[in-house]
């Protein structure tokens, strides 16, 4: 079977378990909350902080970031042609452009990882060094910009990202690769284990996320963006990236993250800072579900085209 295949498998089943128990109210709505909170606070931080550490920055692909945030920028500007649909409101605008740009990590670390092992994740994690700041101010961005609310919460973008527990690892992992620091054993044993938790439950809580009412309601426009969003992200990448120069296992990890879903963190934002939510419920549940069928279909492209 292929690897990729083999790859793709183990998530499906992970994130259909944790459909099935949050349908069976094994664990409680506010569960989940708690379970997403503790893997964005402090297990995700851990992986990137040691993946990163372990990362040889002397040759790291810089091109990797370039051709990611270029392709999230693109697409983000075709979002503002959703203007056009018939009816459509400011803040389904809003909300659209930032399904556009964001992405699910959680898929993209659990396929990278499996894959390529220690260099798909450290991959994987750079690119989220990349995507993750970008995703957060062209969401903010967009969504205060058409929002229609006056009372909309404000935000900053920049002091987000100061405080964002993920852009700070990779800060710190980032200090750690540059400089050569050497994790001392216990503490890098004691990361390693907290990191391990972090792709499982994150794949679980993208299960608990799907919401089959927004499957139900989504309507033509819907499916329409999430097609534009699975095949446009991954698309606009390999332009940026064959442009760049960019080939092998760095290549491959920029088609995986950008062919990913966009993240369910979406809809909170959305409700937040005055977007559509509705809409960004369904966008994030059809572009879980129809994710994979595109991802291996994106990936088989690439190989019959001899990409990598």
């Amino acid at each position: 079977m292929n690897a990729f295949l083999t790859s793709l498998f183990p998530v499906i089943i992970i994130v259909a378990l944790g459909r099935f128990i949050a349908w069976r109210g094994i664990i409680t709505r506010d569960g989940w909350q708690a379970i997403e909170k503790l893997a964005y606070f402090l297990l995700f931080p851990a992986l990137i902080i040691r993946a990163l550490a372990n990362a040889p920055f002397e040759t790291a692909p810089w091109k990797l970031a370039a051709a990611l945030i270029s392709a999230q920028c693109l697409l983000g500007a075709t979002g503002l042609l959703a203007r056009f649909w018939p009816g459509i409101t400011r803040p389904a605008i809003g909300t659209i452009i930032q399904s556009n740009v964001r992405w699910n990590t959680f898929v993209g670390l659990s396929i990278g990882n499996s894959l390529y092992g220690a260099e798909g994740l450290a991959l994987v994690s750079i690119a989220a060094a990349a995507m993750i700041p970008t995703a957060n101010i062209l969401s903010v961005t967009a969504l205060t910009t058409h929002s229609e609310h006056a009372t909309t919460v404000k935000r900053n973008p920049v002091l987000e990202l100061a405080r964002n527990p993920l852009i700070l690892a990779c800060l710190i992992g980032g200090i750690f690769a540059v400089f050569s620091i050497e994790i001392p054993n216990l503490m890098d044993l004691t990361i390693d284990l907290l990191g391990k938790g972090t792709i499982a439950l994150g794949l679980l809580c993208v299960g608990a996320g799907i919401n089959f009412l927004a499957l139900r309601r989504a309507g033509v426009r819907t499916l329409f963006w999430s097609i534009v969003r699975l095949l446009g992200l991954p698309a606009f990448t390999i332009i940026v990236a064959l442009i760049l120069g960019l080939s092998g296992t760095p290549l491959a990890i920029a088609v995986i993250c950008s062919s990913v879903p966009t993240a369910t963190s979406g809809y909170i934002l959305a409700r937040q800072l005055g977007g559509d939510a509705t809409l960004a419920a369904n966008l994030i549940a059809v572009q879980t579900v129809i994710s994979f069928l595109t991802l291996p279909a994106i990936w088989f492209a690439c190989l019959a085209a001899g990409l990598f």
